[in-house]
């Protein structure tokens, strides 16, 4: 059973490293300790999200949790009062120019971060270090974005964002080419 956001952290994670990564790299990447980092996998293992060995992530199952469970298992709170941080959601490059991103008082969606270069509306992220796991793994950050899109998006976001996240989790070379894509964008 899936009891902490820390958890799809770790599953989104574990789909865009190697399987056979240590958990003290793991943990090291996402800003959590090797034992936090297997904890999560043992809850997910439980939650038959992951095969034990080698920590091989069932994408279908998960990409239904993701869908139709963490918006409500686990919802962000939005503070309306700008914010330093990471962009998240539509904000953020993986939804980049696909919507609208206000200005004033309709500030795109950010996870508060003093390292963060962009002013926005705060949202809690799933789990504290994922501003700095965003910016360790950009796989990763795009995955967590579109997650976010779904916990705090209108129906259109939240419509993108599944279809993206099926596109990039279903189908192996869909990560790959999706950063080769923005490699060249940059």
């Amino acid at each position: 059973m899936i009891a902490k956001s820390q958890d799809v952290v770790v599953a989104l994670k574990l789909c865009t490293s190697n399987a056979n990564s240590s958990y003290a790299k793991l943990g090291q990447e996402l800003g959590m300790s090797a034992s936090e980092v297997h904890a999560s996998v043992r809850r997910l293992v439980k939650a038959r999200l992951v095969q034990p060995e080698p920590k091989m992530v069932r994408r279908g199952p998960l990409v239904e949790f993701l869908i139709h469970g963490v918006p409500y298992v686990f919802p962000a709170s939005q503070k309306a009062e700008p914010v330093k941080g990471v962009p998240t959601a539509w904000a953020a490059p993986a939804m980049e120019g696909k919507f609208v991103v206000g200005s004033g008082s309709h500030l795109g969606p950010v996870w508060p971060d003093p390292e963060g270069d962009t002013q926005g509306t705060s949202v809690s992220p799933l789990y504290p270090s994922v501003p700095h796991a965003a910016r360790v793994d950009k796989k990763l950050y795009d995955l967590l974005a579109l997650v976010d899109a779904l916990r705090i998006g209108r129906a259109r976001e939240r419509q993108f964002a599944k279809e993206e996240i099926r596109n990039r989790l279903c189908d192996p070379g869909a990560l790959v080419q999706n950063q080769a894509n923005q490699a060249n964008q940059a």
